[in-house]
């Protein structure tokens, strides 16, 4: 509990609360003293111990609820058992014996006795533990949630539970199950897990909400993290963002028609004024060929990246009149093209079904290595020396081979390459991250966390 403490006067200190080290030794006797049993003492020992002045008072009250919220809470769609459930399904009583004598005579553990037994206490007892067991301190930007949810689930027994339950299925199948009423149970198995493993992620987002400054709900809506924006604001910032490239296209078209001329031609100059003798009265200049760039955009839409995915995306496809051709393709571990779907139907609404998994599966972990192998086997012959290439994600692998030699293939073949990452350059190669690599085969990589960002780097970028 002294670790949780010490982490906690952190996020205190980060968000402007002055506690010195013997306040926290206090805290840490007066929760000894009230015990952890109670909430309302135990909240009122720290207070009094840790907070000093009024003004602080508020945030305190935040972060504690944040920081100390119970793993009970945290654990919807995880009540009832596992049998329970199945007669909730219609499955017969016949079944539900031998699926429950099944589960009696294997050895299981206690994450998987708490999730067939619907046991919420034990359940929160075992995700306490986990969390108390990781550093979380690592954990700044809402991009690590999905990576630290998975180490959450790891530490409480996760993989040995699904390999578990993954091994009564295959009992059941063994000893003849009937098919029909051994599909009922798979579904509920895997609800059962799907379960667990949101409730890990509410976990890892309630620990990065109790770290996030920007909850303090400082700066406008264009300068906040996209990774932070709820569906209702990314709604908001839809119409946002099409101003924002409406305003770029008009600029960069007259700066195009005052680029149009091209240099200055001494020869032809000389001839039209050789009735002047010579002199320069009406100048000629050379015709400029205009030059209509193509875009390529490979964008991840795995979940920690989605918000950021969907309004650059919509922002690409705003400014497509600007270029020959734009192409677009989306991947979590596997590639698609969306092109199609643009040319289908209005822009929100293919950004929409871009991102919704109707073209490639979202529910995958993130692998670049394989999704750019995936890009190089498939569609490196649409990479031309006019073809700029925009790759939108974190370089967050899940500890896949990066196969970052992909990037240099495209860069040798491309214009430029360029990778739009919304995560701080400090996040860069902790963890999962191979942005370094990565940023070693492109021509320029920036840093995009919000539409202030957004515009920005594309007025400076964009031809």
């Amino acid at each position: 509990m002294d670790e949780r403490l010490e982490d906690f006067a952190g996020l205190l200190r980060q968000n402007g609360l002055r506690i010195s080290p013997a306040e926290v030794a206090d805290a840490a006797r007066a929760s000894l003293l009230v015990g952890l049993e109670e909430r309302a003492p135990f909240r009122a020992a720290l207070r009094a111990t840790l907070v000093k002045r009024g003004p602080d008072a508020p945030v305190f009250d935040r972060l504690f609820d944040l920081y100390f919220t119970g793993a009970k809470d945290l654990l919807e769609g995880l009540q009832g058992s596992l049998l329970d459930a199945l007669a909730a399904e219609k499955l017969n009583e016949l079944d539900r014996e031998e699926a429950a004598k099944v589960l009696a005579q294997m050895q299981l553990s206690r994450l998987t006795e708490a999730l067939v037994h619907g046991r919420t206490d034990e359940l929160a007892r075992l995700l306490r533990q986990a969390t108390l067991s990781l550093d979380f301190r690592g954990l700044q930007s809402p991009l690590q949630r999905g990576f630290y949810a998975r180490r959450l689930l790891q530490a409480a027994g996760g993989t040995r539970a699904e390999q578990e339950l993954q091994a009564f299925l295959l009992r059941l199948k063994e000893q003849g199950f009937d098919p029909a009423s051994l599909e009922i149970v798979s579904r509920r198995v895997s609800h059962t897990l799907k379960g667990l493993e949101d409730a890990a992620r509410r976990v890892a987002d309630r620990e990065q909400k109790a770290r996030d400054p920007e909850q303090k709900g400082e700066g406008t809506l264009t300068q906040r993290n996209l990774a932070t924006l709820t569906p209702a604001e990314v709604e908001r910032m839809r119409s946002v963002v099409r101003r924002l490239a409406e305003r770029l296209k008009s600029r960069l078209t007259r700066k195009r028609k005052v680029r149009r001329r091209g240099a200055l031609s001494v020869r032809r100059t000389l001839r039209k004024n050789l009735n002047t003798g010579g002199f320069p009265a009406r100048l000629v200049f050379r015709s400029k060929r205009p030059e209509r760039p193509e875009i390529l955009v490979l964008c991840d839409v795995s979940d920690s990246v989605r918000n950021v995915s969907r309004l650059m995306l919509q922002f690409v496809y705003t400014l497509q009149e600007l270029y020959s051709r734009v192409r677009s393709f989306v991947f979590v571990s596997e590639v698609g093209e969306v092109t199609h779907l643009f040319k289908k139907m209005d822009v929100s609404t293919a950004v929409d079904l871009a991102t919704a998994g109707r073209v490639i599966s979202v529910a995958a972990n993130s692998n670049y290595g394989h999704a750019l192998k995936m890009f190089h086997t498939s569609y490196l012959g649409s990479v031309t020396r006019r073809s700029t290439v925009i790759v939108i994600g974190d370089g967050r692998t899940n500890y896949n081979p990066p196969n970052a030699w992909v990037l240099g293939e495209v860069k040798r073949k491309a214009r430029r390459v360029i990778w739009l990452c919304p995560e701080d350059p400090g996040s860069w190669g902790f963890g999962d991250s191979e942005m370094p690599l990565y940023a070693r085969h492109c021509t320029r990589v920036e840093v995009v966390k919000s539409v202030e960002d957004l515009g920005r780097v594309a007025s400076e970028l964009m031809p």
